[in-house]
């Protein structure tokens, strides 16, 4: 059976990926309030267990390293309890107290004294104690509220513990990992060259002509355009004018894949059938992930160097706008992750070393290679990256892979409409890697 890449898995069904990240589930129990501030020794080694449920009902546990008391019997204060900074025993008698109805009467004047020794001789000068100095019922949380936000701090806390194990037990990428990132980086700023420093010689960009709405539509015998101040970008009668200088550009990208390429060993190593299979199937997503770095979410367009591009400019080269919004969307929504140099090199070489791709040969090369890329990029992230967001990032990047395979092959569609049109509108490389 043919092997299938983790992209091609994910491009089955995306949605998948990202529903199947693994949430780590913790069900506390209600044995909190089965107990009584006032138990005995036989309850203390229970202390341990609920420990890290007693924080979790505190509004502000930072006492700036000073010593509070309690306001209600002036015990130690361990944080602020519905308003006011309390003990443990006094915040947990309030809410209970107050949750349950409960009703009390002082055997004596409602003057007894309310102490950390004497707390518990009466519990009506008690409460009314807590309501003089401010603690409010309406702050008491109901206690599935409770029940919610203690699994929600217990699961951040066991995420806080993963994290420090995992990276106890990674210490670093291995050996290997940091080899591949090496080598992947080091042909890529040797190839690359996104702001177009080396590009000459090439056919110059077109400039946009840009008219007024009322000399677009002066023809109009009635002349109701002749105060409109908006202004357009009019197609030229002789279409397809940014072709030329497209063309030019695809072609320097094309011989930058292929230098990038050609510069990693285990690329050099496979069968130069595949070498060429892997390159006409990946030459326009690395291109595509690669220009993600210069591409300006203000102005939603590419600057490369002294040279700007946009989804206009595509327009005019002959591109269809259902093909140029997604692949806008696309652009948008990768270099909103602000990703490392690392993970995207890394993205580039999943793309490359696809073993799905026609007229492959070696697929099961090709597929180890592909599944050491995605772990290593998998262990960068979680070294990398803090929980939670680590744990969806990988998945993200799969899923963006996974778009971008469906617009590499809208892009071929749109490419042979052009050559359809227009016979001379490829380069020689153009035709060769579409072939």
């Amino acid at each position: 059976m043919m092997p299938v890449s983790l992209v091609q898995r994910c491009k089955m069904n995306s949605q998948v990926v990202e529903e199947s990240v693994i949430h780590h589930e913790w069900n506390p129990t209600t044995m909190c309030s089965m107990f009584s501030e006032d138990s005995n020794s036989s309850c203390s080694s229970l202390g341990t267990s609920i420990l890290s449920l007693k924080a979790s009902e505190s509004e502000d546990n930072d006492l700036d390293g000073e010593e509070k008391i309690c306001a209600v019997c002036g015990d130690k204060a361990n944080g602020y309890h519905f308003h006011v900074l309390t003990c443990e025993g006094c915040k947990g008698f309030f809410r209970r107290s107050m949750s349950k109805g409960l009703t009390f009467s002082c055997p004596f004047t409602r003057t007894c004294p309310v102490t950390k020794a004497k707390r518990r001789r009466c519990q009506a000068c008690r409460l009314q104690k807590c309501l003089d100095v401010g603690m409010r019922k309406d702050m008491i949380m109901s206690e599935q509220a409770l029940m919610a936000r203690r699994d929600l701090r217990m699961r951040k806390k066991q995420e806080r513990l993963q994290r420090v194990q995992r990276v106890a037990e990674i210490g670093s990428l291995t050996e290997e990992e940091k080899q591949l990132i090496s080598i992947l980086l080091e042909s890529s700023r040797k190839h690359f060259d996104t702001h177009f420093e080396n590009f000459k010689g090439y056919r110059i960009q077109p400039i946009m002509v840009r008219v007024r709405w009322d000399d677009a539509c002066r023809s109009d015998s009635k002349g109701q355009y002749d105060n409109e101040e908006l202004m357009e970008e009019v197609t030229p009668p002789d279409g397809f004018r940014e072709l030329p200088h497209f063309a030019d550009i695809s072609t320097y990208m094309i011989q930058q894949v292929i230098k990038f390429a050609k510069h990693i060993p285990s690329f050099r190593a496979l069968l130069i059938d595949d070498q060429i299979s892997l390159l006409k199937g990946a030459t326009m997503e690395i291109g595509q992930i690669q220009f993600n770095s210069v591409f300006n979410l203000e102005t939603n367009s590419w600057e490369c160097g002294k040279i700007t591009l946009s989804i206009e400019h595509a327009a005019y080269t002959g591109f269809q706008r259902f093909f140029l919004e997604p692949l806008l969307k696309f652009h948008i929504t990768f270099r909103k992750l602000n990703l490392h140099e690392s993970e995207c090199v890394l993205m580039q070489a999943l793309s490359l070393f696809s073993p799905d791709r026609p007229g492959v040969i070696e697929h099961k090369v090709i597929d180890e290679i592909h599944e050491r890329t995605a772990m290593t990029l998998k262990s960068y992230i979680d070294y990398h990256h803090p929980l939670p967001e680590s744990r969806f990032l990988f998945a993200k990047l799969l899923s963006l892979l996974a778009e971008l395979r469906t617009l590499n092959e809208e892009n071929a569609k749109q490419m042979i409409h052009i050559q359809n049109i227009m016979s001379d509108a490829m380069t020689p490389l153009m035709k060769e890697i579409l072939s």
